[in-house]
């Protein structure tokens, strides 16, 4: 048992189909198990729930025991282990959610000092609950307050997101106003989250005294609305609005097996015993749930759960039912799952669900009038055919005005560039297979990336991007010419675009080798790698990314220099990839971030607490790019006590005591190239200075990896000494950091620990 269970559990009200039989109706189908209590207080408990192990399905999950808590009154349910209990307030058991109050981050101060601080978190991977994405939020309330989440979506996969929350005194803000980022912000959360810690970061100089307490929470989306109040004094809005927690929706399933293919027997722990039920696939993580058929309520968890819900009945309930009565006029037979309607004598069916009329003798004014509508409906439907064609086309016509195209064309033309090309959105649906899932390359925070193959038989790696906002649109086209401009071996080239779809797509060349992330770590084939093969990525990768600081008419900013996004060709080459975080500015120019993005383990401290990207965010990543070449280690690793770590605050310390070769990787380690690892590793530890300004440029950095190289060239070729005398001494670049660069470098990345 994790020793973090999750703020995400459940309760239960169970929603019946739309024709409900009215109080005072018959009693409904059980939905607990025969002789167990089906409530806890007001709270509705089904199966697979259930109060005590006896009445819970304990052989699909343990979580699914609930707890009734009678010191209270009415009684309160909950769920969970000793190390956490969560209080449920209501089981959806047909859609698969739970209702659940979960408790809230914070963190409080009296004097103004600034602090950046890990909140909570949970681990759900042994429960039945995620977090669900469409129902929930993560929310900060406070001011000048910077909120990140971040966690594992499944065993490879990591997510870090956050927002900042700011105002300048308490008359800034307003009762009732959206959470957007003026006392308090929101963001997303992703799919399939099972396990997620908090951090704050703030800085209270100036709003200390009036509001002390800073909270972070997931949180029911429209639950909270900001009230100035919540902002002062100490826990004053726990103490006023969620003394119990705040709400949160789980999606629960049976998580230990999927529904079964067709005409295969049902897998182990499958739960759907009831007749007349059938079995759909969780829609967030795995696993599935259980439905009745239509016609039939109840519980399909149960045996015989699913019982036959009586059309006929619905009228003589109650007369307000009237409207519902499937046979008006008509006799109404209840059949298992459905019903039939029977006219009267002299009436006969009108072809409608209500339908008995009288029956007229002039059938043949009834069949001319039949065959007119047939022939006028035919028409109507080959008119709207047509007008759906032609909107169709005009649609694309928008789309690819909307995205520039017109522009683009004068832009090509102004600039003579003829190399572009504009593809057709059924060109790249014929490229992918109509987006088949088994061309998907990969799936980031900014789109999906597809293998192509073009009518010319060209392989290349197509990006269908999430929505671009209407105000970047007219940027597009001009970073669009911008990148065709681009032309370096190591950078990997773009191709053409498609602009006739709601959302711009960009087509690249296709690098067949996969990237550096799995060269280095891939667990299916570990074989080593020789140094002169690292340090040839390392300077490959540094001159890439030189050229696109310095070497072009505007700057480009990657802003997610990471290993995953450098692509490695059959020579293993380097290319640089996966500009979807980057951004174009003047030589000049700074910009203010409001939410800070990147890939938790490579972010660039200063740009928490100066709200600017610059090259030399770039070059921060590009550091632990260098210490993941030397060390074979992840930037965010687990150590021998599978404890999650940051590769660059843990090497930093190592390096500060002179115990950094322990973590170099054992198959690069010699005495003959002792020199050019060290030399490497004083390199990456420039690179993570807390201060950009203290930072090397990239170009000084691939200047100081050519020389590397022809340094380890010449001690492989026992000429280390005539190298030394030639080239007078080491860099400047690998001068050892002072004590106070290291503190300062401790104190910048204590939040990665």
């Amino acid at each position: 048992m994790r020793e973090t269970m999750v703020p995400v559990l459940l309760m239960l009200c169970i929603f019946f189909p739309a024709m409900v039989m009215p109080d005072g109706a018959s009693s409904r189908p059980s939905v607990s198990l025969p002789g167990c209590p089906d409530k806890c207080g007001d709270i509705s408990i089904p199966y697979p729930f259930g109060i005590g192990e006896q009445c819970a399905a304990t052989s699909l999950n343990s979580y699914f025991i609930v707890t009734c808590n009678d010191t209270f009154n009415p009684p309160r349910p909950t769920v969970g282990d000793h190390s956490a209990v969560v209080e449920v307030t209501d089981i959806l058991l047909e859609r698969g959610e739970m209702r659940v109050l979960g408790p809230i981050n914070h963190i409080c101060f009296t004097s103004n000092t600034t602090s950046t601080q890990l909140g909570g978190g949970y681990d759900v991977h042994s429960t039945p609950f995620l977090p669900s994405p469409s129902r929930n939020h993560f929310m900060v309330i406070g001011c000048n307050t910077l909120g990140l989440i971040g966690g594992n979506k499944d065993a490879k996969s990591q997510y870090l997101a956050g927002c900042y929350s700011y105002c300048e005194g308490i008359n800034s803000t307003s009762d009732g106003a959206p959470c957007a980022g003026m006392g308090c912000c929101e963001a997303t959360i992703p799919a399939n989250l099972n396990s997620f810690e908090v951090a704050f970061g703030m800085n209270q100089s100036k709003v200390w005294s009036f509001n002390p307490c800073f909270y972070a929470m997931i949180a029911e989306t429209g639950w909270y609305s900001f009230r100035q109040q919540d902002l002062i004094g100490h826990l004053g809005f726990i103490d006023a609005r969620a003394k119990r927690g705040a709400p949160v929706i789980a999606d629960w399933a049976i998580r230990n097996s999927s529904c079964p293919e067709e005409g295969k027997e049902p897998p182990s722990g499958y739960a759907c015993i009831s007749a007349n039920s059938y079995c759909m696939n969780a829609n967030n993580g795995p696993g599935h749930l259980c439905q009745c058929s239509k016609g039939y309520e109840g519980n399909p968890y149960i045996l015989n759960g699913c019982q036959d819900i009586d059309e006929c009945m619905l009228r003589t309930q109650d007369s307000k039912y009237e409207e519902l009565y499937p046979c008006r006029k008509g006799v109404c037979h209840n059949i298992q799952g459905s019903y039939s309607c029977k006219c009267k004598m002299g009436t006969r069916d009108d072809g409608t669900n209500f339908g008995c009329r009288p029956l007229y003798a002039s059938t043949k004014l009834v069949i001319g009038l039949s065959l007119s509508a047939v022939v006028l409906m035919a028409l109507a439907c080959l008119y709207t055919m047509q007008l759906q064609r032609k909107r169709h086309k005009m649609e694309k016509e928008e789309y690819f005005r909307q995205n520039g195209g017109l522009k683009l064309y004068d832009e090509m033309r102004a600039r003579k560039v003829h190399t572009i090309h504009i593809l057709t959105e059924k060109e790249i649906k014929r490229a992918t297979d109509n987006y088949n899932e088994d061309r998907v390359l990969g799936c980031g925070g900014h789109g999906m990336v597809y293998r192509g193959t073009l009518d010319d038989h060209k392989e290349v790696a197509i990006k269908k991007s999430k929505v671009i906002n209407d105000d970047c649109r007219e940027e597009f086209v001009n970073e669009i010419i911008i990148l065709y401009q681009i032309n370096h071996r190591n950078i990997v080239r773009l191709l053409g675009c498609c602009l006739d779809v709601d959302v711009p797509m960009l087509v690249y060349e296709f690098v067949s080798n996969g990237t550096l992330s799995e060269f280095l770590h891939g667990a299916d084939h570990r074989s080593p790698i020789p140094l002169d093969l690292r340090l040839k990525i390392a300077t490959q990768s540094a001159e890439a990314l030189a050229y696109l600081h310095s070497s072009i008419s505007c700057t480009i900013l990657h802003g997610d220099v990471k290993s995953a996004n450098i692509l490695l060709d059959d020579q293993h080459n380097a290319k640089i990839a996966d500009f979807g975080a980057s951004a174009q500015k003047s030589m000049d120019e700074s910009e203010f971030i409001m939410f800070v993005q990147g890939t938790f383990g490579y972010l660039d401290p200063e740009s928490f607490i100066s709200h600017q990207l610059t090259e030399k965010s770039d070059v921060y990543s590009f550091g632990v790019v260098l210490l993941e070449l030397i060390t074979r280690k992840r930037a965010m690793f687990a150590d021998r006590f599978n404890e999650k770590k940051s590769l660059s605050y843990i090497f930093l310390l190592m390096f500060r005591h002179n115990k950094h070769k322990a973590m170099l990787d054992s198959e690069i380690i010699d005495e003959v190239v002792m020199a050019v690892l060290e030399k490497l590793a004083q390199l990456a530890v420039h690179c993570l200075c807390p201060s950009g300004d203290d930072r090397p440029t990239m170009k000084e950095v691939a200047e100081h990896l050519q020389m590397l190289r022809r340094l380890h060239m010449d001690a492989t070729s026992d000429c280390e000494d005539s190298y030394y005398a030639h080239h007078g001494g080491s860099s400047s670049l690998a001068a050892p950091l002072d004590d106070m660069a290291y503190n300062s470098i401790e104190t910048s990345t204590l939040f990665l620990a």
